[in-house]
């Protein structure tokens, strides 16, 4: 049975904080419960700055970092140096910085990569490795994308979730695990994503942001507004979905949440 969780964090550096903390405890304990974990990484201001924060904690030595496998929600399709690329950012705050498998490490292509400006190439590629990794981890059940055991996203202030945005093909698509996107209505405007379908193959999603800009998605969100039209509606966990914000994004909710003494 599913079941959801909301955090109310004083401000974006507390929530930060906090996630980072959480992040090394539910690693640490799915290690030592099945030998390795495999999370999926989020690009956005919170996003990297919880990894900057895990970063700069002791604690991140707790973590077997040779028994970690690392995905992407979505990835902005330009060139591999480019400063709007996820894995860049997600290197430069902390991938670089710990003892990682390369091999486990599964980013998406770039815009200069193997598939050159083939987007829909970049995009076949990622559900062919998230295939592989479903079989070879026993964990496929049909879908062709492995039981993510935490996938880490944000949100934009008009509910998109990943790449995925209001009425936009990859939300009406049910059929894929990975989607070229095309057209979005934020920079860059072309990306990959795993769309919802893939997202909810992870036992827990955690749905991380901060500011008044996105209190009504948030609250729309919570109140169960349609996926088609608030995406991150559709973003659930099979276990667990768990958001972490700050007062200000939690601003509309009428439910009062209490903020964590940590």
């Amino acid at each position: 049975m599913s079941r959801t969780e909301v955090v109310v964090y004083a401000n974006g550096e507390l929530l930060a904080a906090a996630a980072a903390a959480r992040l090394v405890t539910r690693i640490v304990d799915i290690q030592a419960a099945k030998g390795s974990a495999s999370v999926g990484l989020t690009g956005g201001g919170t996003g990297i700055a919880v990894l900057r924060e895990l970063k700069e904690s002791s604690a991140r030595d707790a973590i077997d970092w040779s028994r970690l496998d690392l995905y992407w929600g979505d990835e902005r399709f330009v060139p591999a140096d480019s400063d709007e690329r996820n894995e860049k950012q997600a290197r430069e705050a902390l991938l670089d910085h710990v003892p990682l498998d390369p091999k486990r490490v599964y980013a998406m292509a770039p815009s200069d990569g193997e598939f050159g400006d083939d987007v829909d190439a970049a995009a076949a590629a990622y559900a062919e490795v998230l295939a592989a990794n479903a079989s070879a981890d026993g964990t496929d059940d049909g879908s062709g994308v492995p039981a993510f055991d935490i996938m880490m996203l944000g949100l934009g202030g008009e509910g998109h979730t990943a790449s995925v945005f209001p009425d936009s093909p990859a939300v009406h698509d049910t059929g894929h695990s990975v989607v070229a996107v095309r057209d979005c209505p934020k920079p860059p405007p072309t990306r990959v994503s795993l769309t919802l379908p893939a997202i909810r193959r992870a036992r827990e999603v955690w749905l991380m942001t901060a500011g008044e800009a996105k209190a009504e998605a948030v609250s729309l969100a919570l109140s169960g507004a349609d996926e088609t039209q608030v995406p991150v509606s559709g973003a659930r966990g099979y276990r667990r979905t768990l958001w972490l914000l700050d007062r200000t994004a939690a601003g509309k909710l009428t439910k009062v949440y209490q903020t964590p003494n940590a």
